[in-house]
Formats: C-alpha cells, structure tokens, sequence
C-alpha cells in the first residue's frame, strides 16, 4: 500500500495554527516582513471586507492555502476600517531576531485591537468617547461598567430592568458591549455591532472584587462607594481583565472608580434623545444637532466633554448654579477668545496620557505634551484673574503646573519630531552626550576619513595614498603596491589586490568598531532615552490627568460663554418652586441654521397650569416650539445659558418626548407600535417633576380608536401633572381644559391667502380655528386635482355633519350630546332616552303596547 504523501504542514504554518488556536474569533494578522499577513477563513473574511486581493501560499492536505495580507506601514487604516464594522484583530509581531533564529522567527500576539478597546490617534473619533461597557444581570437589576481605555476614565452604575438599561447604553453609546455568553440581551442590542461573549466564569463577583482592590492599590472598594453594587462590581472586574488582557500590559492610568447614579442627573431616555437630536441628527449625522451648535471647543478632550454634559444634565442645582456662574465670569471678563487660544496650545492631553501609559505615545504626542505643558503658567495666570465664587475655583486649583516635565521634555525633543521612533531623530542635539557621540561617528565619518586621509598623507609622504571604506573589509588605508614597502611600522596588512595594498592602523580600526555599530546604537540609546521619558511621565501620571479633567471642563464652560455672547443666550434661574416660564423662547438649532429669523415663543407651566394642548397648522411649528422648550430646559440643567430673554425653570427629573414615527423593522414593529411602545413607557413613569413632549399621540390607527387614545393619554398625564406639550390634530382634544385640572390650549397662528397659507409661528393661547391641511397639502405639491376632490368631499363631510338626525346631536331635554369631545359618552339610543322619561305607573297596558310597536318600526 502506498503511504499518504501528503505534504507535511510548514513550522511557519504550524506556529501559525497554534497562535491562531488561542485567539478564536478574532481575525489574525500574522507579521511576515514588511506585511501582515492572514490566513484560511481569516483571509477570506478579510478579504471580503476590506476589499484586498485573495491569494494562496503553499497547501495543507493538498488544498492550496487561503492567504490576504496588508503592508505593515499602512496597517492603521485597515484596522481602523475593521474595528468600525466591529470586528476585533489580535497583532502578532516578530520579536525573535531573524539573524539568530533556528527555524520560523518567534512570534507572539501583542495586542488585540478591538473596538472597545483603541487608543491610537489614527484609530479614534477625536471628538467622540470610545467606550467599552460591560453588563451582568442579576434578577432585574443589571450592572453596568464603562471603561473610556483612551482616557482610563472608568465608572460603574446599576439600573433596573430592560427599559433603563437601553437608556443608559443610548446615553453612553459604547464601541463594544462584552457580557456573558449564557446572559440574554434585549432584542436591541443582542444584533448589535461591537457585541463580545465571554465566557460566564469572567463574570465572578469575588475574582472581580480582588481585581479592582489589585488596580486600585486598595483594601476594599468602600472609598470608591461602590461596594454594595455587587452587580455592578462584578461587570467592572471582568471588563477590566478583558481590557488588560486585550492591551497585553496593565493599565497603570485607570486610577478610580467614580458611581453613576441615575437620579444625580435628569433622565432622557432613548427615543427621547433620538427625537431630541442633542448629538446625532435623526439621519445618523452629528451636523445640525444640539452639539454641533455649542461645540466651539479648543481640545478634543472638551468636545467630548461637551458631548457627555449635554447627555447628562445633573439634577443638583447648586453644582449647575457654579458652571453658570463660571460662565458669566468668562462673558463679564471678556475671556473666551484669550483662553481658546491658550486651550488650543494644550490639545487632547487625556488621551496623550493614555498612551503614555500604555506606552505607545509617539514621538508627536509628546511634543504635544511639551507645548501644552508650556502653556500652562500663561493659562494659570489668566485664571488667577478671574474673581472667585463659580467653578473656575475648583479648576484653577485642579490645573498643577509641571516645571520639571516641562523643561525634561523642551530640552529631549526637537522641536519637530518625525512621526515615529524607528528611524530616529526624536531626541535633541545636546540632550545625552553619548546620544551625540554616536551620532557624530555617524553623520560625520566622511569628514574624519577626509581629514584621517589629509593627516597620513603628510605624515608618509605618500600623496596617494587613499582613506576608503566597504562593505565586506570596513574601513581601509590603501597604498599602491609600489609604494607599499614606505608603510609606517603602525599600519597592518589588511588585504592585498593587484596593484594595492590596504592597511588599517588601530585608530581607524577603532573609529571603525565605533562607525559601523554607531547607527543602530544610536537609534538603540535614543530608545532608551525616550523610554526613560516615558517613564519619568508615569511617575506625575495621576497629577497630569487631573489636570487634564480640568482643562477639558474649562474648555466646555469657554465654549457655552462663548456661545453666549455669540447667539445671545441668557442666563437662565434655576428654582425650587416647580413650573417653566421662558420668554421669547427660540429653537438653537432651527434657529443657528435658518436664513430667515426666527419667531420666538413664551412658554408658561405653573401649579395651575401644568399641560397645553398645542393645535394649528401642519408646518406651523408645533414641534419646533415643543423641541425647543426641552433643549432650552437640557441646557439650562448642563450650566449653559439658553436662547431665551428670560427663563425661569423649577425642579426635572426626566424629559420625555413621543415626537416623529418610524417602523421599527428589525424589531417587528410597525409605526403604530413604536409610537405606543414610547407612551407607555412616558405613561408609567411620567412624575410631577417631567417634561413631557406628546406630538400626534394616536395618528397610526383609525380616528376614533386615535382620538380615544389621545384623550386618555392626556387626562393621565393630567392627573400625573407632569409638565406637558401635547400637540394635536384632534380638535375635540380642545375640550379637554374642561374636563382636566391644569390644562390650557394654545395654537401656532397661521393666515390664508387665497387659497394659500402663510404661516406666523406665533403661539397664541387658546385653540385654533382650523387645521389648513388642504393647503398644507398644496404646499407640498398634491396636483391640483386631488386638493379640488379633497374640498368637494370635505364639503360633503361638513353638510353631513350639519344633517345628522337630531337624535344623535341632542338628548330627550334638548340638550347638546357630545359626540368626541367627551369620548366616553357615546350617544344615548333613542329606545333608552324614552325609557328613561316615562312613569310606569302613569303607563295604561294599551299605550305601552302601542309605544312597543312605534319602536319595532323605528328601528
């Protein structure tokens, strides 16, 4: 029988297998020279979807092997295109020497880029957080933990239930979601992008709680005032081995736990923060929100900041009532254009300090660094100007300077460093006297071999003689044979030609040993030298970050009063008596981008006046004015003034809007069912303290089963007496002041003009006339012909409406019935209404019979 002659797998694919074994469900990039390379269904997957060419490199069982690679110079963008689609990529270097090596060049994974997990420049949003969030349930309540590995900013909550879980995750919009691989997820996020499973022993409360005291240097997590959030404690203890694990080091800046708690802030849940568009629009874009208006920030670092306070207005007034007074100080002072000059010398220090820790900064960071460290005696002197009483105070005091890392890094770097540290040139002229030696053996060894050449002319008398250098025998005197037996009694026979002889003297031999070595020494002692600069900066790591938190709020408070000033924004008083009273209100978004001025609109909730009913025409502006009563009450709780000339705003603990419709496909839910899904969730947890926006409750299902859901709605949330704008199309809802306490109507005006319209977007108290929708209609181009059908039906329905039997319009006293006003009391059948106004006793037998026979024929 024939052997199996199959061919034996290379070591370079066996070492290959192996390291791919460890890291299953990652794609492998595998270094191989000037390239990464991957293999089997790696390199099938990657060349799906990054779009690079399928090759093959030897075979396995007789089947050619799957290979795609990527250069190693332009390695970032492709992962940066990987990381975004979700997938993670674990980085396999050589670090055996190929010189040395017996066999495949050693090879271990360093790194796994995932996309919780990134902290190089080229791989993040510099204005958006990157988070890694991990969750672990226990009963109802889920833990949450979000690591930020670019700034190592790390904090844990707990929420309850489904509903609040998705809210938070809206709120925090994390990169990757790691959670247990038995645990179920909310429909919502089991599909998502970024999602990881680990296994559920990751998950081990006390593994983590050991974990955490380890990171923190501490005994127990009392000081963080998280120990009782078990759930929570345990989700940060495996995100954070998962993270250490990814970076293959520890994590040397991730110093605290800060605990999150969701009634230290005003809730906006999910669909309220989509239909608010506060940092993505409703297409997915971030132009034209709430964000985009504000952010005139200086640093990255602020701009993300900007983001988080916007998500996360705080409840605690006294802490809103210090940003504000900061921002004042700012405007009264003239500051803004004096700091956002200094701020922007700083950069992105936070996440230049991340890197420094993982030690992967680059060259750029640190001068970065340098120049933002340079800046900071010119930025804390501008403070030290500005009068106290806000939170400038805190922030001045947080904002340390650092003499000695200012002076270490002006004097090592050059001025402008090359983008990495491979090829040198990093470090200064005049820093590190061996540095300097080495390198002028190196960049000078053409003039010394000129002047060593100069020098044994005149001292042998032999004009030609030569001072010459290569490859194979280094450096060289060469005589002409002729001439050779003049050689002084120093020089050594080194190689003889035919016509020359070549000689080497001990001074060339060691100027030669210093010469050849001295490039890679070089770069060898300008690694080590940058090495010990990064080590030098962990040691003031804690200090920098705190400084750098500073700096970023400073920046966001420079921003609002530089906004402020520009769109005329007041600033708004903060009350503990409940209500909303904003005069000449204005939209920031609608407003910053329109061509035409804006109107603007009082808003005016008290105790007796807690709902308005808004009706007018479509286009008229009803949700503009609903939206911008919500940012106007958002930015006033984050410390930023508003877009109002006056504003008065008492205790929120939640905003809530039900405004806009989608099908929500993947879900399976229609238009109808997403927008009753929302009401529910405004309906059950609607307080006294929440602002509430309702626009259009009941469109997606028939009139009457719609108008009956709108009222309904409305008189809970009445009775709730949350703040509510409640816009409608059901004009019946206009009723419902005399049917509900604290209820008023309001109309945005309009005026036809022919058969036009023109719209004032003017809000008015009381209802409105009419509805236009015909010439709304006709605005948005409806042909001719169907707004002339629509007016001849309308008419008919109208005429109907006026010929109703007056048995349906009035009671048996004469009395109007209401027929949608009040929705529950349906008109009384006639057989009733009589029944109701006879006497048995007055009835004769003969007359109740001939009543019998009248309603048999009238029914």
């Amino acid at each position: 029988m024939a052997k199996n002659s199959a061919p034996q797998m290379t070591p370079m694919m066996t070492q290959y297998m192996k390291i791919k074994r460890e890291h299953p469900g990652v794609l492998l990039f595998y270094r191989m020279g000037d390239f990464y390379e991957l293999f089997h269904d790696d390199a099938k997957r990657a060349s799906q979807l990054l779009d690079i060419t399928l090759t093959a490199r030897g075979s396995s069982n007789g089947a050619p092997i799957p290979m795609a690679g990527v250069p190693y110079h332009s390695a970032e963008g492709y992962l940066a295109r990987l990381v975004k689609m979700g997938e993670s990529v674990a980085i396999c270097e050589q670090i055996g020497d190929p010189a040395t090596s017996k066999g495949p060049v050693e090879r271990k994974v360093v790194r796994i880029v995932t996309p919780g997990t990134l902290h190089d420049e080229a791989l993040l949003d510099a204005s958006r957080d990157n988070l890694l969030v991990a969750l672990h349930r226990d009963g109802e309540t889920w833990g949450v933990a979000a690591l930020e590995l670019s700034s190592g900013r790390f904090s844990v909550l707990e929420v309850e239930g489904d509903e609040e879980l998705l809210t938070e995750i809206q709120r925090m919009s994390p990169a990757e979601i790691m959670v247990g691989e038995n645990r179920t997820l909310p429909a919502s996020l089991s599909s998502r992008p970024g999602l990881t499973r680990q296994s559920d022993w990751h998950f081990d409360h006390e593994t983590a709680l050991r974990l955490l005291c380890d990171q923190f240097g501490v005994q127990d997590l009392n000081g963080f005032g998280c120990s009782h959030l078990t759930r929570a404690v345990t989700a940060a203890g495996a995100l954070l081995d998962y993270a250490r694990d990814t970076q293959r080091t520890g994590l040397p800046h991730v110093t605290a736990l800060s605990v999150e708690s969701r009634d230290d802030s005003v809730v906006i849940d999910a669909a309220s923060r989509r239909n608010l568009e506060i940092d993505t629009n409703l297409g997915g874009s971030s132009e034209n929100t709430l964000a985009s208006v504000l952010d005139v920030t200086s640093t990255a670092m602020g701009s993300r900041l900007l983001k988080r306070w916007l998500n996360r207005p705080l409840r605690d007034q006294l802490q809103v009532g210090l940003r504000q007074a900061a921002v004042q100080r700012l405007m009264d002072g003239d500051y803004p254009q004096e700091l956002h000059g200094l701020l922007k010398r700083i950069g992105d220090v936070e996440r230049i300090l991340a890197r420094i820790a993982l030690r992967s900064a680059r060259p750029r960071d640190m001068a970065r660094l340098r120049d933002g460290l340079n800046a900071l005696p010119e930025l804390r002197a501008v403070l030290a100007s500005i009068d106290k009483g806000s939170a400038i105070d805190e922030l001045r005091d947080a904002i340390r300077l650092f003499p000695a890392l200012s002076a270490m890094l002006s004097e090592a770097l050059v001025e402008n460093p090359p983008v990495v540290l491979r090829d040198g040139g990093v470090i200064a002229d005049g820093y590190d006297d061996e540095l300097d030696e080495y390198r002028g053996l190196s960049e000078n060894a053409g003039q010394y071999l000129i002047a060593m050449e100069t020098r044994e002319r005149e001292r042998t008398g032999i004009s030609s003689l030569k001072v010459g250098y290569n490859r194979v025998h280094g450096y060289f005197i060469e005589l002409p044979r002729s001439q050779s037996a003049q050689a002084p009694i120093d020089y050594i026979r080194r190689q003889t030609l035919k016509n020359a002889e070549r000689f080497i003297i001990p001074e060339l031999k060691e100027f030669e040993d210093k010469a050849l070595s001295a490039k890679s020494k070089s770069l060898a002692r300008e690694k080590l030298l940058y090495e010990h600069l990064l080590d030098d900066l962990n040691t003031e790591l804690d200090g920098l970050q705190q400084t750098a938190r500073a700096l970023a709020s400073l920046d966001v408070l420079n921003a609002f009063a530089d906004r402020a000033t520009a769109l005329d924004f007041v600033r708004p008083q903060l009350t503990a008596t409940p209500g909303i009273d904003i005069e000449s209100g204005r939209h920031p978004v609608v407003e910053h981008v329109s061509d035409h001025p804006f109107v603007p609109n009082d808003v005016r909730f008290d105790e007796a006046r807690r709902m308005l009913v808004i009706t007018g025409p479509n286009m008229g502006g009803k949700s503009t004015y609903m939206r911008q009563t919500a940012l106007i009450a958002l930015l006033a709780y984050t410390g930023s003034f508003v877009p109002a000339t006056r504003a008065s705003i008492g205790p929120l603990d939640r905003i809530f809007t039900r405004i806009g419709s989608s099908d929500d496909l993947a879900g399976g839910r229609s238009t109808f069912m997403v927008e009753m899904t929302e009401t529910a969730s405004i309906l059950h947890n609607a307080t006294d303290e929440s602002l509430v926006l309702m626009d259009e409750i009941g469109r997606g299902t028939s009139t009457f089963d719609g108008l009956s859901l709108a009222w309904a709605s409305a008189e809970h949330l009445a009775r709730a007496r949350a703040f509510t704008l409640f816009a409608t199309h059901y004009f019946e809802m206009t009723a419902l002041p005399e049917h509900a306490d604290g209820v008023a109507n309001v109309h945005l005006t309009a005026a036809e003009h022919g058969d036009g319209i023109v719209f004032m977007h003017r809000v008015e108290e009381g209802p409105a006339s009419q509805s236009y929708g015909l010439q709304v209609a006709q605005l948005a181009g409806v042909p001719q012909s169907v707004i002339h059908r629509a007016r001849e039906k309308l008419t008919s329905l109208e005429q109907q409406e006026v010929d109703r039997p007056p048995v349906a319009r009035a009671d048996a006293q004469g009395q109007p019935v209401p027929q949608q006003n009040d929705l529950f009391a349906a008109p009384p059948h006639p057989v009733v209404e009589a029944l109701e106004n006879l006497d048995p006793d007055d009835l004769s037998p003969k007359r109740a019979l001939e009543l019998i026979y009248e309603w048999r024929r009238a029914k």
